[in-house]
């Protein structure tokens, strides 16, 4: 279910070789077709059940993580765009909210700020990251693996 960022340290170039190999399968638990739902650290807490989902065009924190979060209204910004849903239903979204978030393998990590629509909308997860963060991380998932490997997890606009 919950599975690994792992990082690639051939270079520091989002352009490097990532490759997934048998070993990356040794811990991996045979599934159904799993997401890779991965954990981060956002406003300086831990948050678990994180979707790596290519499908969205945007990065979405939902209403029930912003308020578990005790992030402040003041830090939510207007948004004048809109956003559909899986069924083209338009979702609310209440605002966008800057944070750093860091993604760590448990030895190296990355930190970048992300630009997060706050909507109001069910969701399984606390946050999807969408294209705009999974290119700008130079990631790639594996759904095979349940891994999500990073270019590099020196990048960004801080190191830890």
């Amino acid at each position: 279910m919950v599975m690994v960022v792992d990082s690639v340290e051939e270079g520091h170039s989002p352009d490097v070789d990532i490759t997934f190999t048998k070993a990356d399968l040794r811990d991996v638990v045979p599934h159904d077709n799993d997401p890779i739902v991965i954990s981060l650290v956002t406003a300086g807490r831990k948050v678990h059940r994180v979707l790596g989902d290519q499908g969205s065009s945007a990065d979405v924190m939902f209403w029930p993580t912003f308020n578990k979060l005790q992030l402040s209204l003041d830090h939510l910004r207007p948004y004048t765009g809109y956003l559909y849903g899986f069924a083209r239903d338009q979702v609310e979204v209440r605002g966008y909210i800057e944070l750093r978030t860091t993604f760590t393998n448990g030895t190296v990590a990355r930190t970048e700020k992300i630009k997060y629509l706050v909507v109001n909308a069910p969701s399984a997860y606390n946050i999807l990251l969408g294209r705009p963060t999974l290119n700008r991380l130079g990631a790639v998932p594996s759904t095979r693996h349940i891994k999500l490997k990073l270019s590099s997890m020196e990048g960004g606009s801080d190191h830890h």
